[in-house]
């Protein structure tokens, strides 16, 4: 059912539960609670699906394949002996196409909630109280069993350098400026800026990836972001770590920057293009958390009170997806979990917390990044009894086709469970499923060699690693 908020005909009711915002964390809490038999309410000033469907993960990892697919064709000419040529990109097609994709996939949202009879107003939503909720154009809205609040995040912006779509972009509006510059200067070294920088690299442009921390990605283990680096080199980018910004102006048809290297020097780097990646903050504003008692922390979350509900200071009060602190990652499969977790506390069913350390960590460029659990310097820094063991993608038969390098890396107790898994290289993203339960259910290595990975295939490396760990490794050396 689908309120128009334009109509302004709706008048106040009470239902149990309202959700405000239809991304992935608030449209996940909808469907699971009106599963469960709950009367919900969906307010979403925008289209349900949220930035991850319409301007993030989807149309992102759409515009990543096409791009595969070109660097596939020099992959082929040079390395197999196929001769085969790229004439062009037809760039309208290859919008088309991701267009496509995005728009079938919200549809089917859209129907799912449809047919679980969850109620979507259009419309910006206040809190007025602790229960109630006012949708623009809708009238208000008392919720019986608690409110949700989902309205997600909005990448961070460079003060003085705001975006205009074609010199200067956010990921939010990356894939929809037009056409691929000639070059692009990347700010951010995190997974979305990784990602457009491999992005625009396959599509031919110069490109120069600026990052303040000390290596990219950051927040992976050390040899993840040595051996992605080492990969994204190798491509011919220009990546520049422990660098920052220190100017920045428009051009006519493009921009100049200065930056300032991790050896002092001052560059001028001139680009077509100004990709700002430097993070994401909160929205919250418009929701008036001030009327329900609620108030964000100095970063702008709201944070929960209970991390094993996600129940705010206020009771019947939930969060879900970037409005998080925290051990919260930001990231859309974390907010579908969330999203059930919420919906069943509001239910009243017995729900396990979200388990922060088990969440899957992907990087989807080339080569890609994806790990789960603790990197090795987070576990020696929790006190925990170490052991370390890794293999070279190309030290199995698959890893040598695919030619790309890469790394399996394992963190383990000495004699105890494994802490984490660290994968870098080609597809390892359709890899990281089994580490996910390995690491989730505390199993040692010994359990995990017990268990027979087919040949010949890239996920023969993380079979021999747990093997090496395991005392039984046979091509470890």
């Amino acid at each position: 059912m689908t309120t128009s908020a334009a109509a302004g005909t709706a008048t106040p009711q009470d239902t149990d539960v309202i959700v405000i915002g239809g991304g992935t964390g608030g449209y996940s809490t909808a469907l699971r609670a009106a599963a469960l038999g709950l009367r919900v309410v969906l307010a979403e000033r925008d289209k349900v699906g949220g930035t991850c469907l319409h301007r993030g993960c989807i149309p992102s990892k759409a515009m990543l394949h096409a791009a595969e697919l070109v660097d596939g064709i020099a992959e082929a000419r040079e390395r197999w002996g196929v001769k085969a040529t790229l004439d062009s990109v037809d760039w309208p097609a290859l919008v088309a196409t991701r267009d496509d994709i995005v728009a079938r996939n919200h549809k089917g949202v859209e129907s799912h909630l449809h047919h679980a009879g969850v109620q979507v107003v259009r419309g910006s939503a206040r809190l007025t109280d602790t229960r109630t909720v006012r949708i623009e154009g809708a009238g208000s809205f008392t919720a019986r069993r608690g409110i949700v609040l989902a309205t997600g995040s909005r990448p961070r912006t460079l003060p003085g350098l705001d975006p205009d779509g074609r010199r200067v972009v956010t990921s939010d509006d990356a894939l929809f400026a037009p056409g691929v510059p000639d070059s692009v200067l990347v700010l951010g070294g995190g997974a979305i800026g990784v990602e457009y920088a491999s992005f625009h690299r396959s599509m031919g442009a110069e490109v120069t990836l600026v990052e303040a921390a000390d290596r990219l990605v950051p927040l992976e283990d050390t040899d993840v972001s040595r051996h992605l680096t080492r990969g994204l080199k190798k491509r011919g980018i220009d990546v520049q770590t422990g660098a920052r910004l220190e100017s920045a102006e428009l051009l006519p048809d493009g921009i100049r920057a200065t930056v300032r290297t991790s050896r002092g020097e001052v560059r001028t780097i001139e680009a077509d293009r100004l990709l700002v990646a430097v993070g994401r903050t909160p929205v919250t504003d418009g929701l008036d958390l001030a009327a329900a008692g609620l108030a964000t922390d100095e970063r702008g979350f709201v944070a929960p009170a209970d991390w094993s509900r996600l129940e705010t200071s206020v009771p019947g009060i939930h969060v879900v997806g970037d409005l998080l602190p925290p051990p919260s990652l930001g990231l859309a499969h974390a907010s579908f979990a969330e999203g059930l977790l919420v919906a069943e506390t509001l239910a009243q069913v017995a729900s396990p917390p979200v388990d922060y350390a088990a969440v899957p960590r992907v990087t989807y460029s080339s080569p890609q990044t994806a790990s789960v659990g603790l990197t090795e310097a987070e576990a020696r820094a929790r006190d925990h009894d170490v052991v370390v063991d890794s293999m070279p993608l190309t030290a199995v038969a698959k890893g040598m086709v695919h030619g790309q390098g890469g790394v399996v890396k394992v963190v383990a107790e000495r004699g105890g469970r494994v802490l984490g898994v660290h994968l870098v290289g080609p597809n390892v993203s359709e890899m990281i499923a089994e580490s996910q339960l390995i690491v989730g259910w505390d199993a040692e290595p010994a359990d995990v060699a017990r268990h027979i990975h087919a040949h010949p295939t890239l996920s023969e490396a993380v079979g021999e690693t747990f093997l090496s760990l395991a005392g039984r490794g046979l091509h470890q050396r």
